[in-house]
């Protein structure tokens, strides 16, 4: 624990999420959520209603959100730090993107300042290859540019972590056929079970989750199934 005393579990579930990648703008919380907002959803859109609105990020979420915001904002522009979409988009959402009037996307540009007062007001926008700034007029600016998991605390233990530190389960923990040399039961790992008998992921954290809320509910309701089951095989 935080103060350095320790409790000992025979299972215990991991529910720890993501922490949203920053812009490490100097006055970024001071208009998080009066103008700037980390993800997006449909839920957002119907607020934007004629505004220009700007996503950062190249990814299907920020793809997702632009479609969301272009049925009621006047404009959406996406900001792109690569120089094209296709490398982290689907191309059904290339399509969307393209065919769409109200959409544009900027490529090798980020935002370097954040303007107003109260709320956010104006962006600055730099373009990466050329170095040229311009200040446009928003209210609106969403980042879609992912998320670390919470996963340091399982650094240096048994338990599998993905490059990019996700917690991995299940059968994403079979190479070859083979699990873990590890593990160290004659089963198989239940499907939110890492790499440690007993110890399982739910939600976000979670390699290959689907990373919405209603998913994450269900993981974590299956997760408090499996580690009862698991505490009735070892009781």
């Amino acid at each position: 624990m935080a103060d350095g005393s320790k409790m000992v579990a025979r299972a215990n579930i991991c529910a720890t999420g993501v922490e949203y990648r920053r812009l490490n703008l100097p006055n970024e919380d001071q208009f998080l959520k009066v103008g700037l907002f980390y993800g997006a959803g449909a839920s957002e859109a119907p607020m934007c209603q004629d505004e220009h609105v700007f996503v950062i990020g190249g990814g299907n979420s920020a793809g997702q959100a632009a479609m969301y915001f272009s049925r009621y904002a006047r404009k959406v522009t996406i900001l792109v730090r690569g120089n094209n979409l296709a490398a982290t988009l689907s191309d059904y959402l290339i399509n969307r993107i393209t065919n769409t009037n109200n959409i544009e996307v900027l490529f090798q540009s980020q935002v370097t300042k954040l303007i107003g007062d109260t709320s956010l007001r104006q962006i600055e926008v730099t373009n990466c290859s050329d170095g040229e700034v311009q200040q446009i007029d928003t209210g609106r600016l969403f980042v879609c540019i992912g998320g670390a998991p919470n996963t340091e605390w399982a650094k240096d233990t048994n338990i599998i972590r993905d490059r990019s530190g996700y917690l991995v389960t299940g059968s994403d923990l079979l190479q070859d056929g083979h699990l873990p040399q590890c593990w160290t039961l004659e089963r198989d790992p239940f499907f939110l079970e890492t790499s440690v008998p007993g110890s399982f992921a739910a939600g976000d954290v979670r390699h290959g989750s689907v990373k919405r809320v209603a998913s994450a509910v269900g993981e974590g309701a299956m997760a408090v199934t499996f580690a009862h089951k698991y505490l009735e095989e070892t009781a």
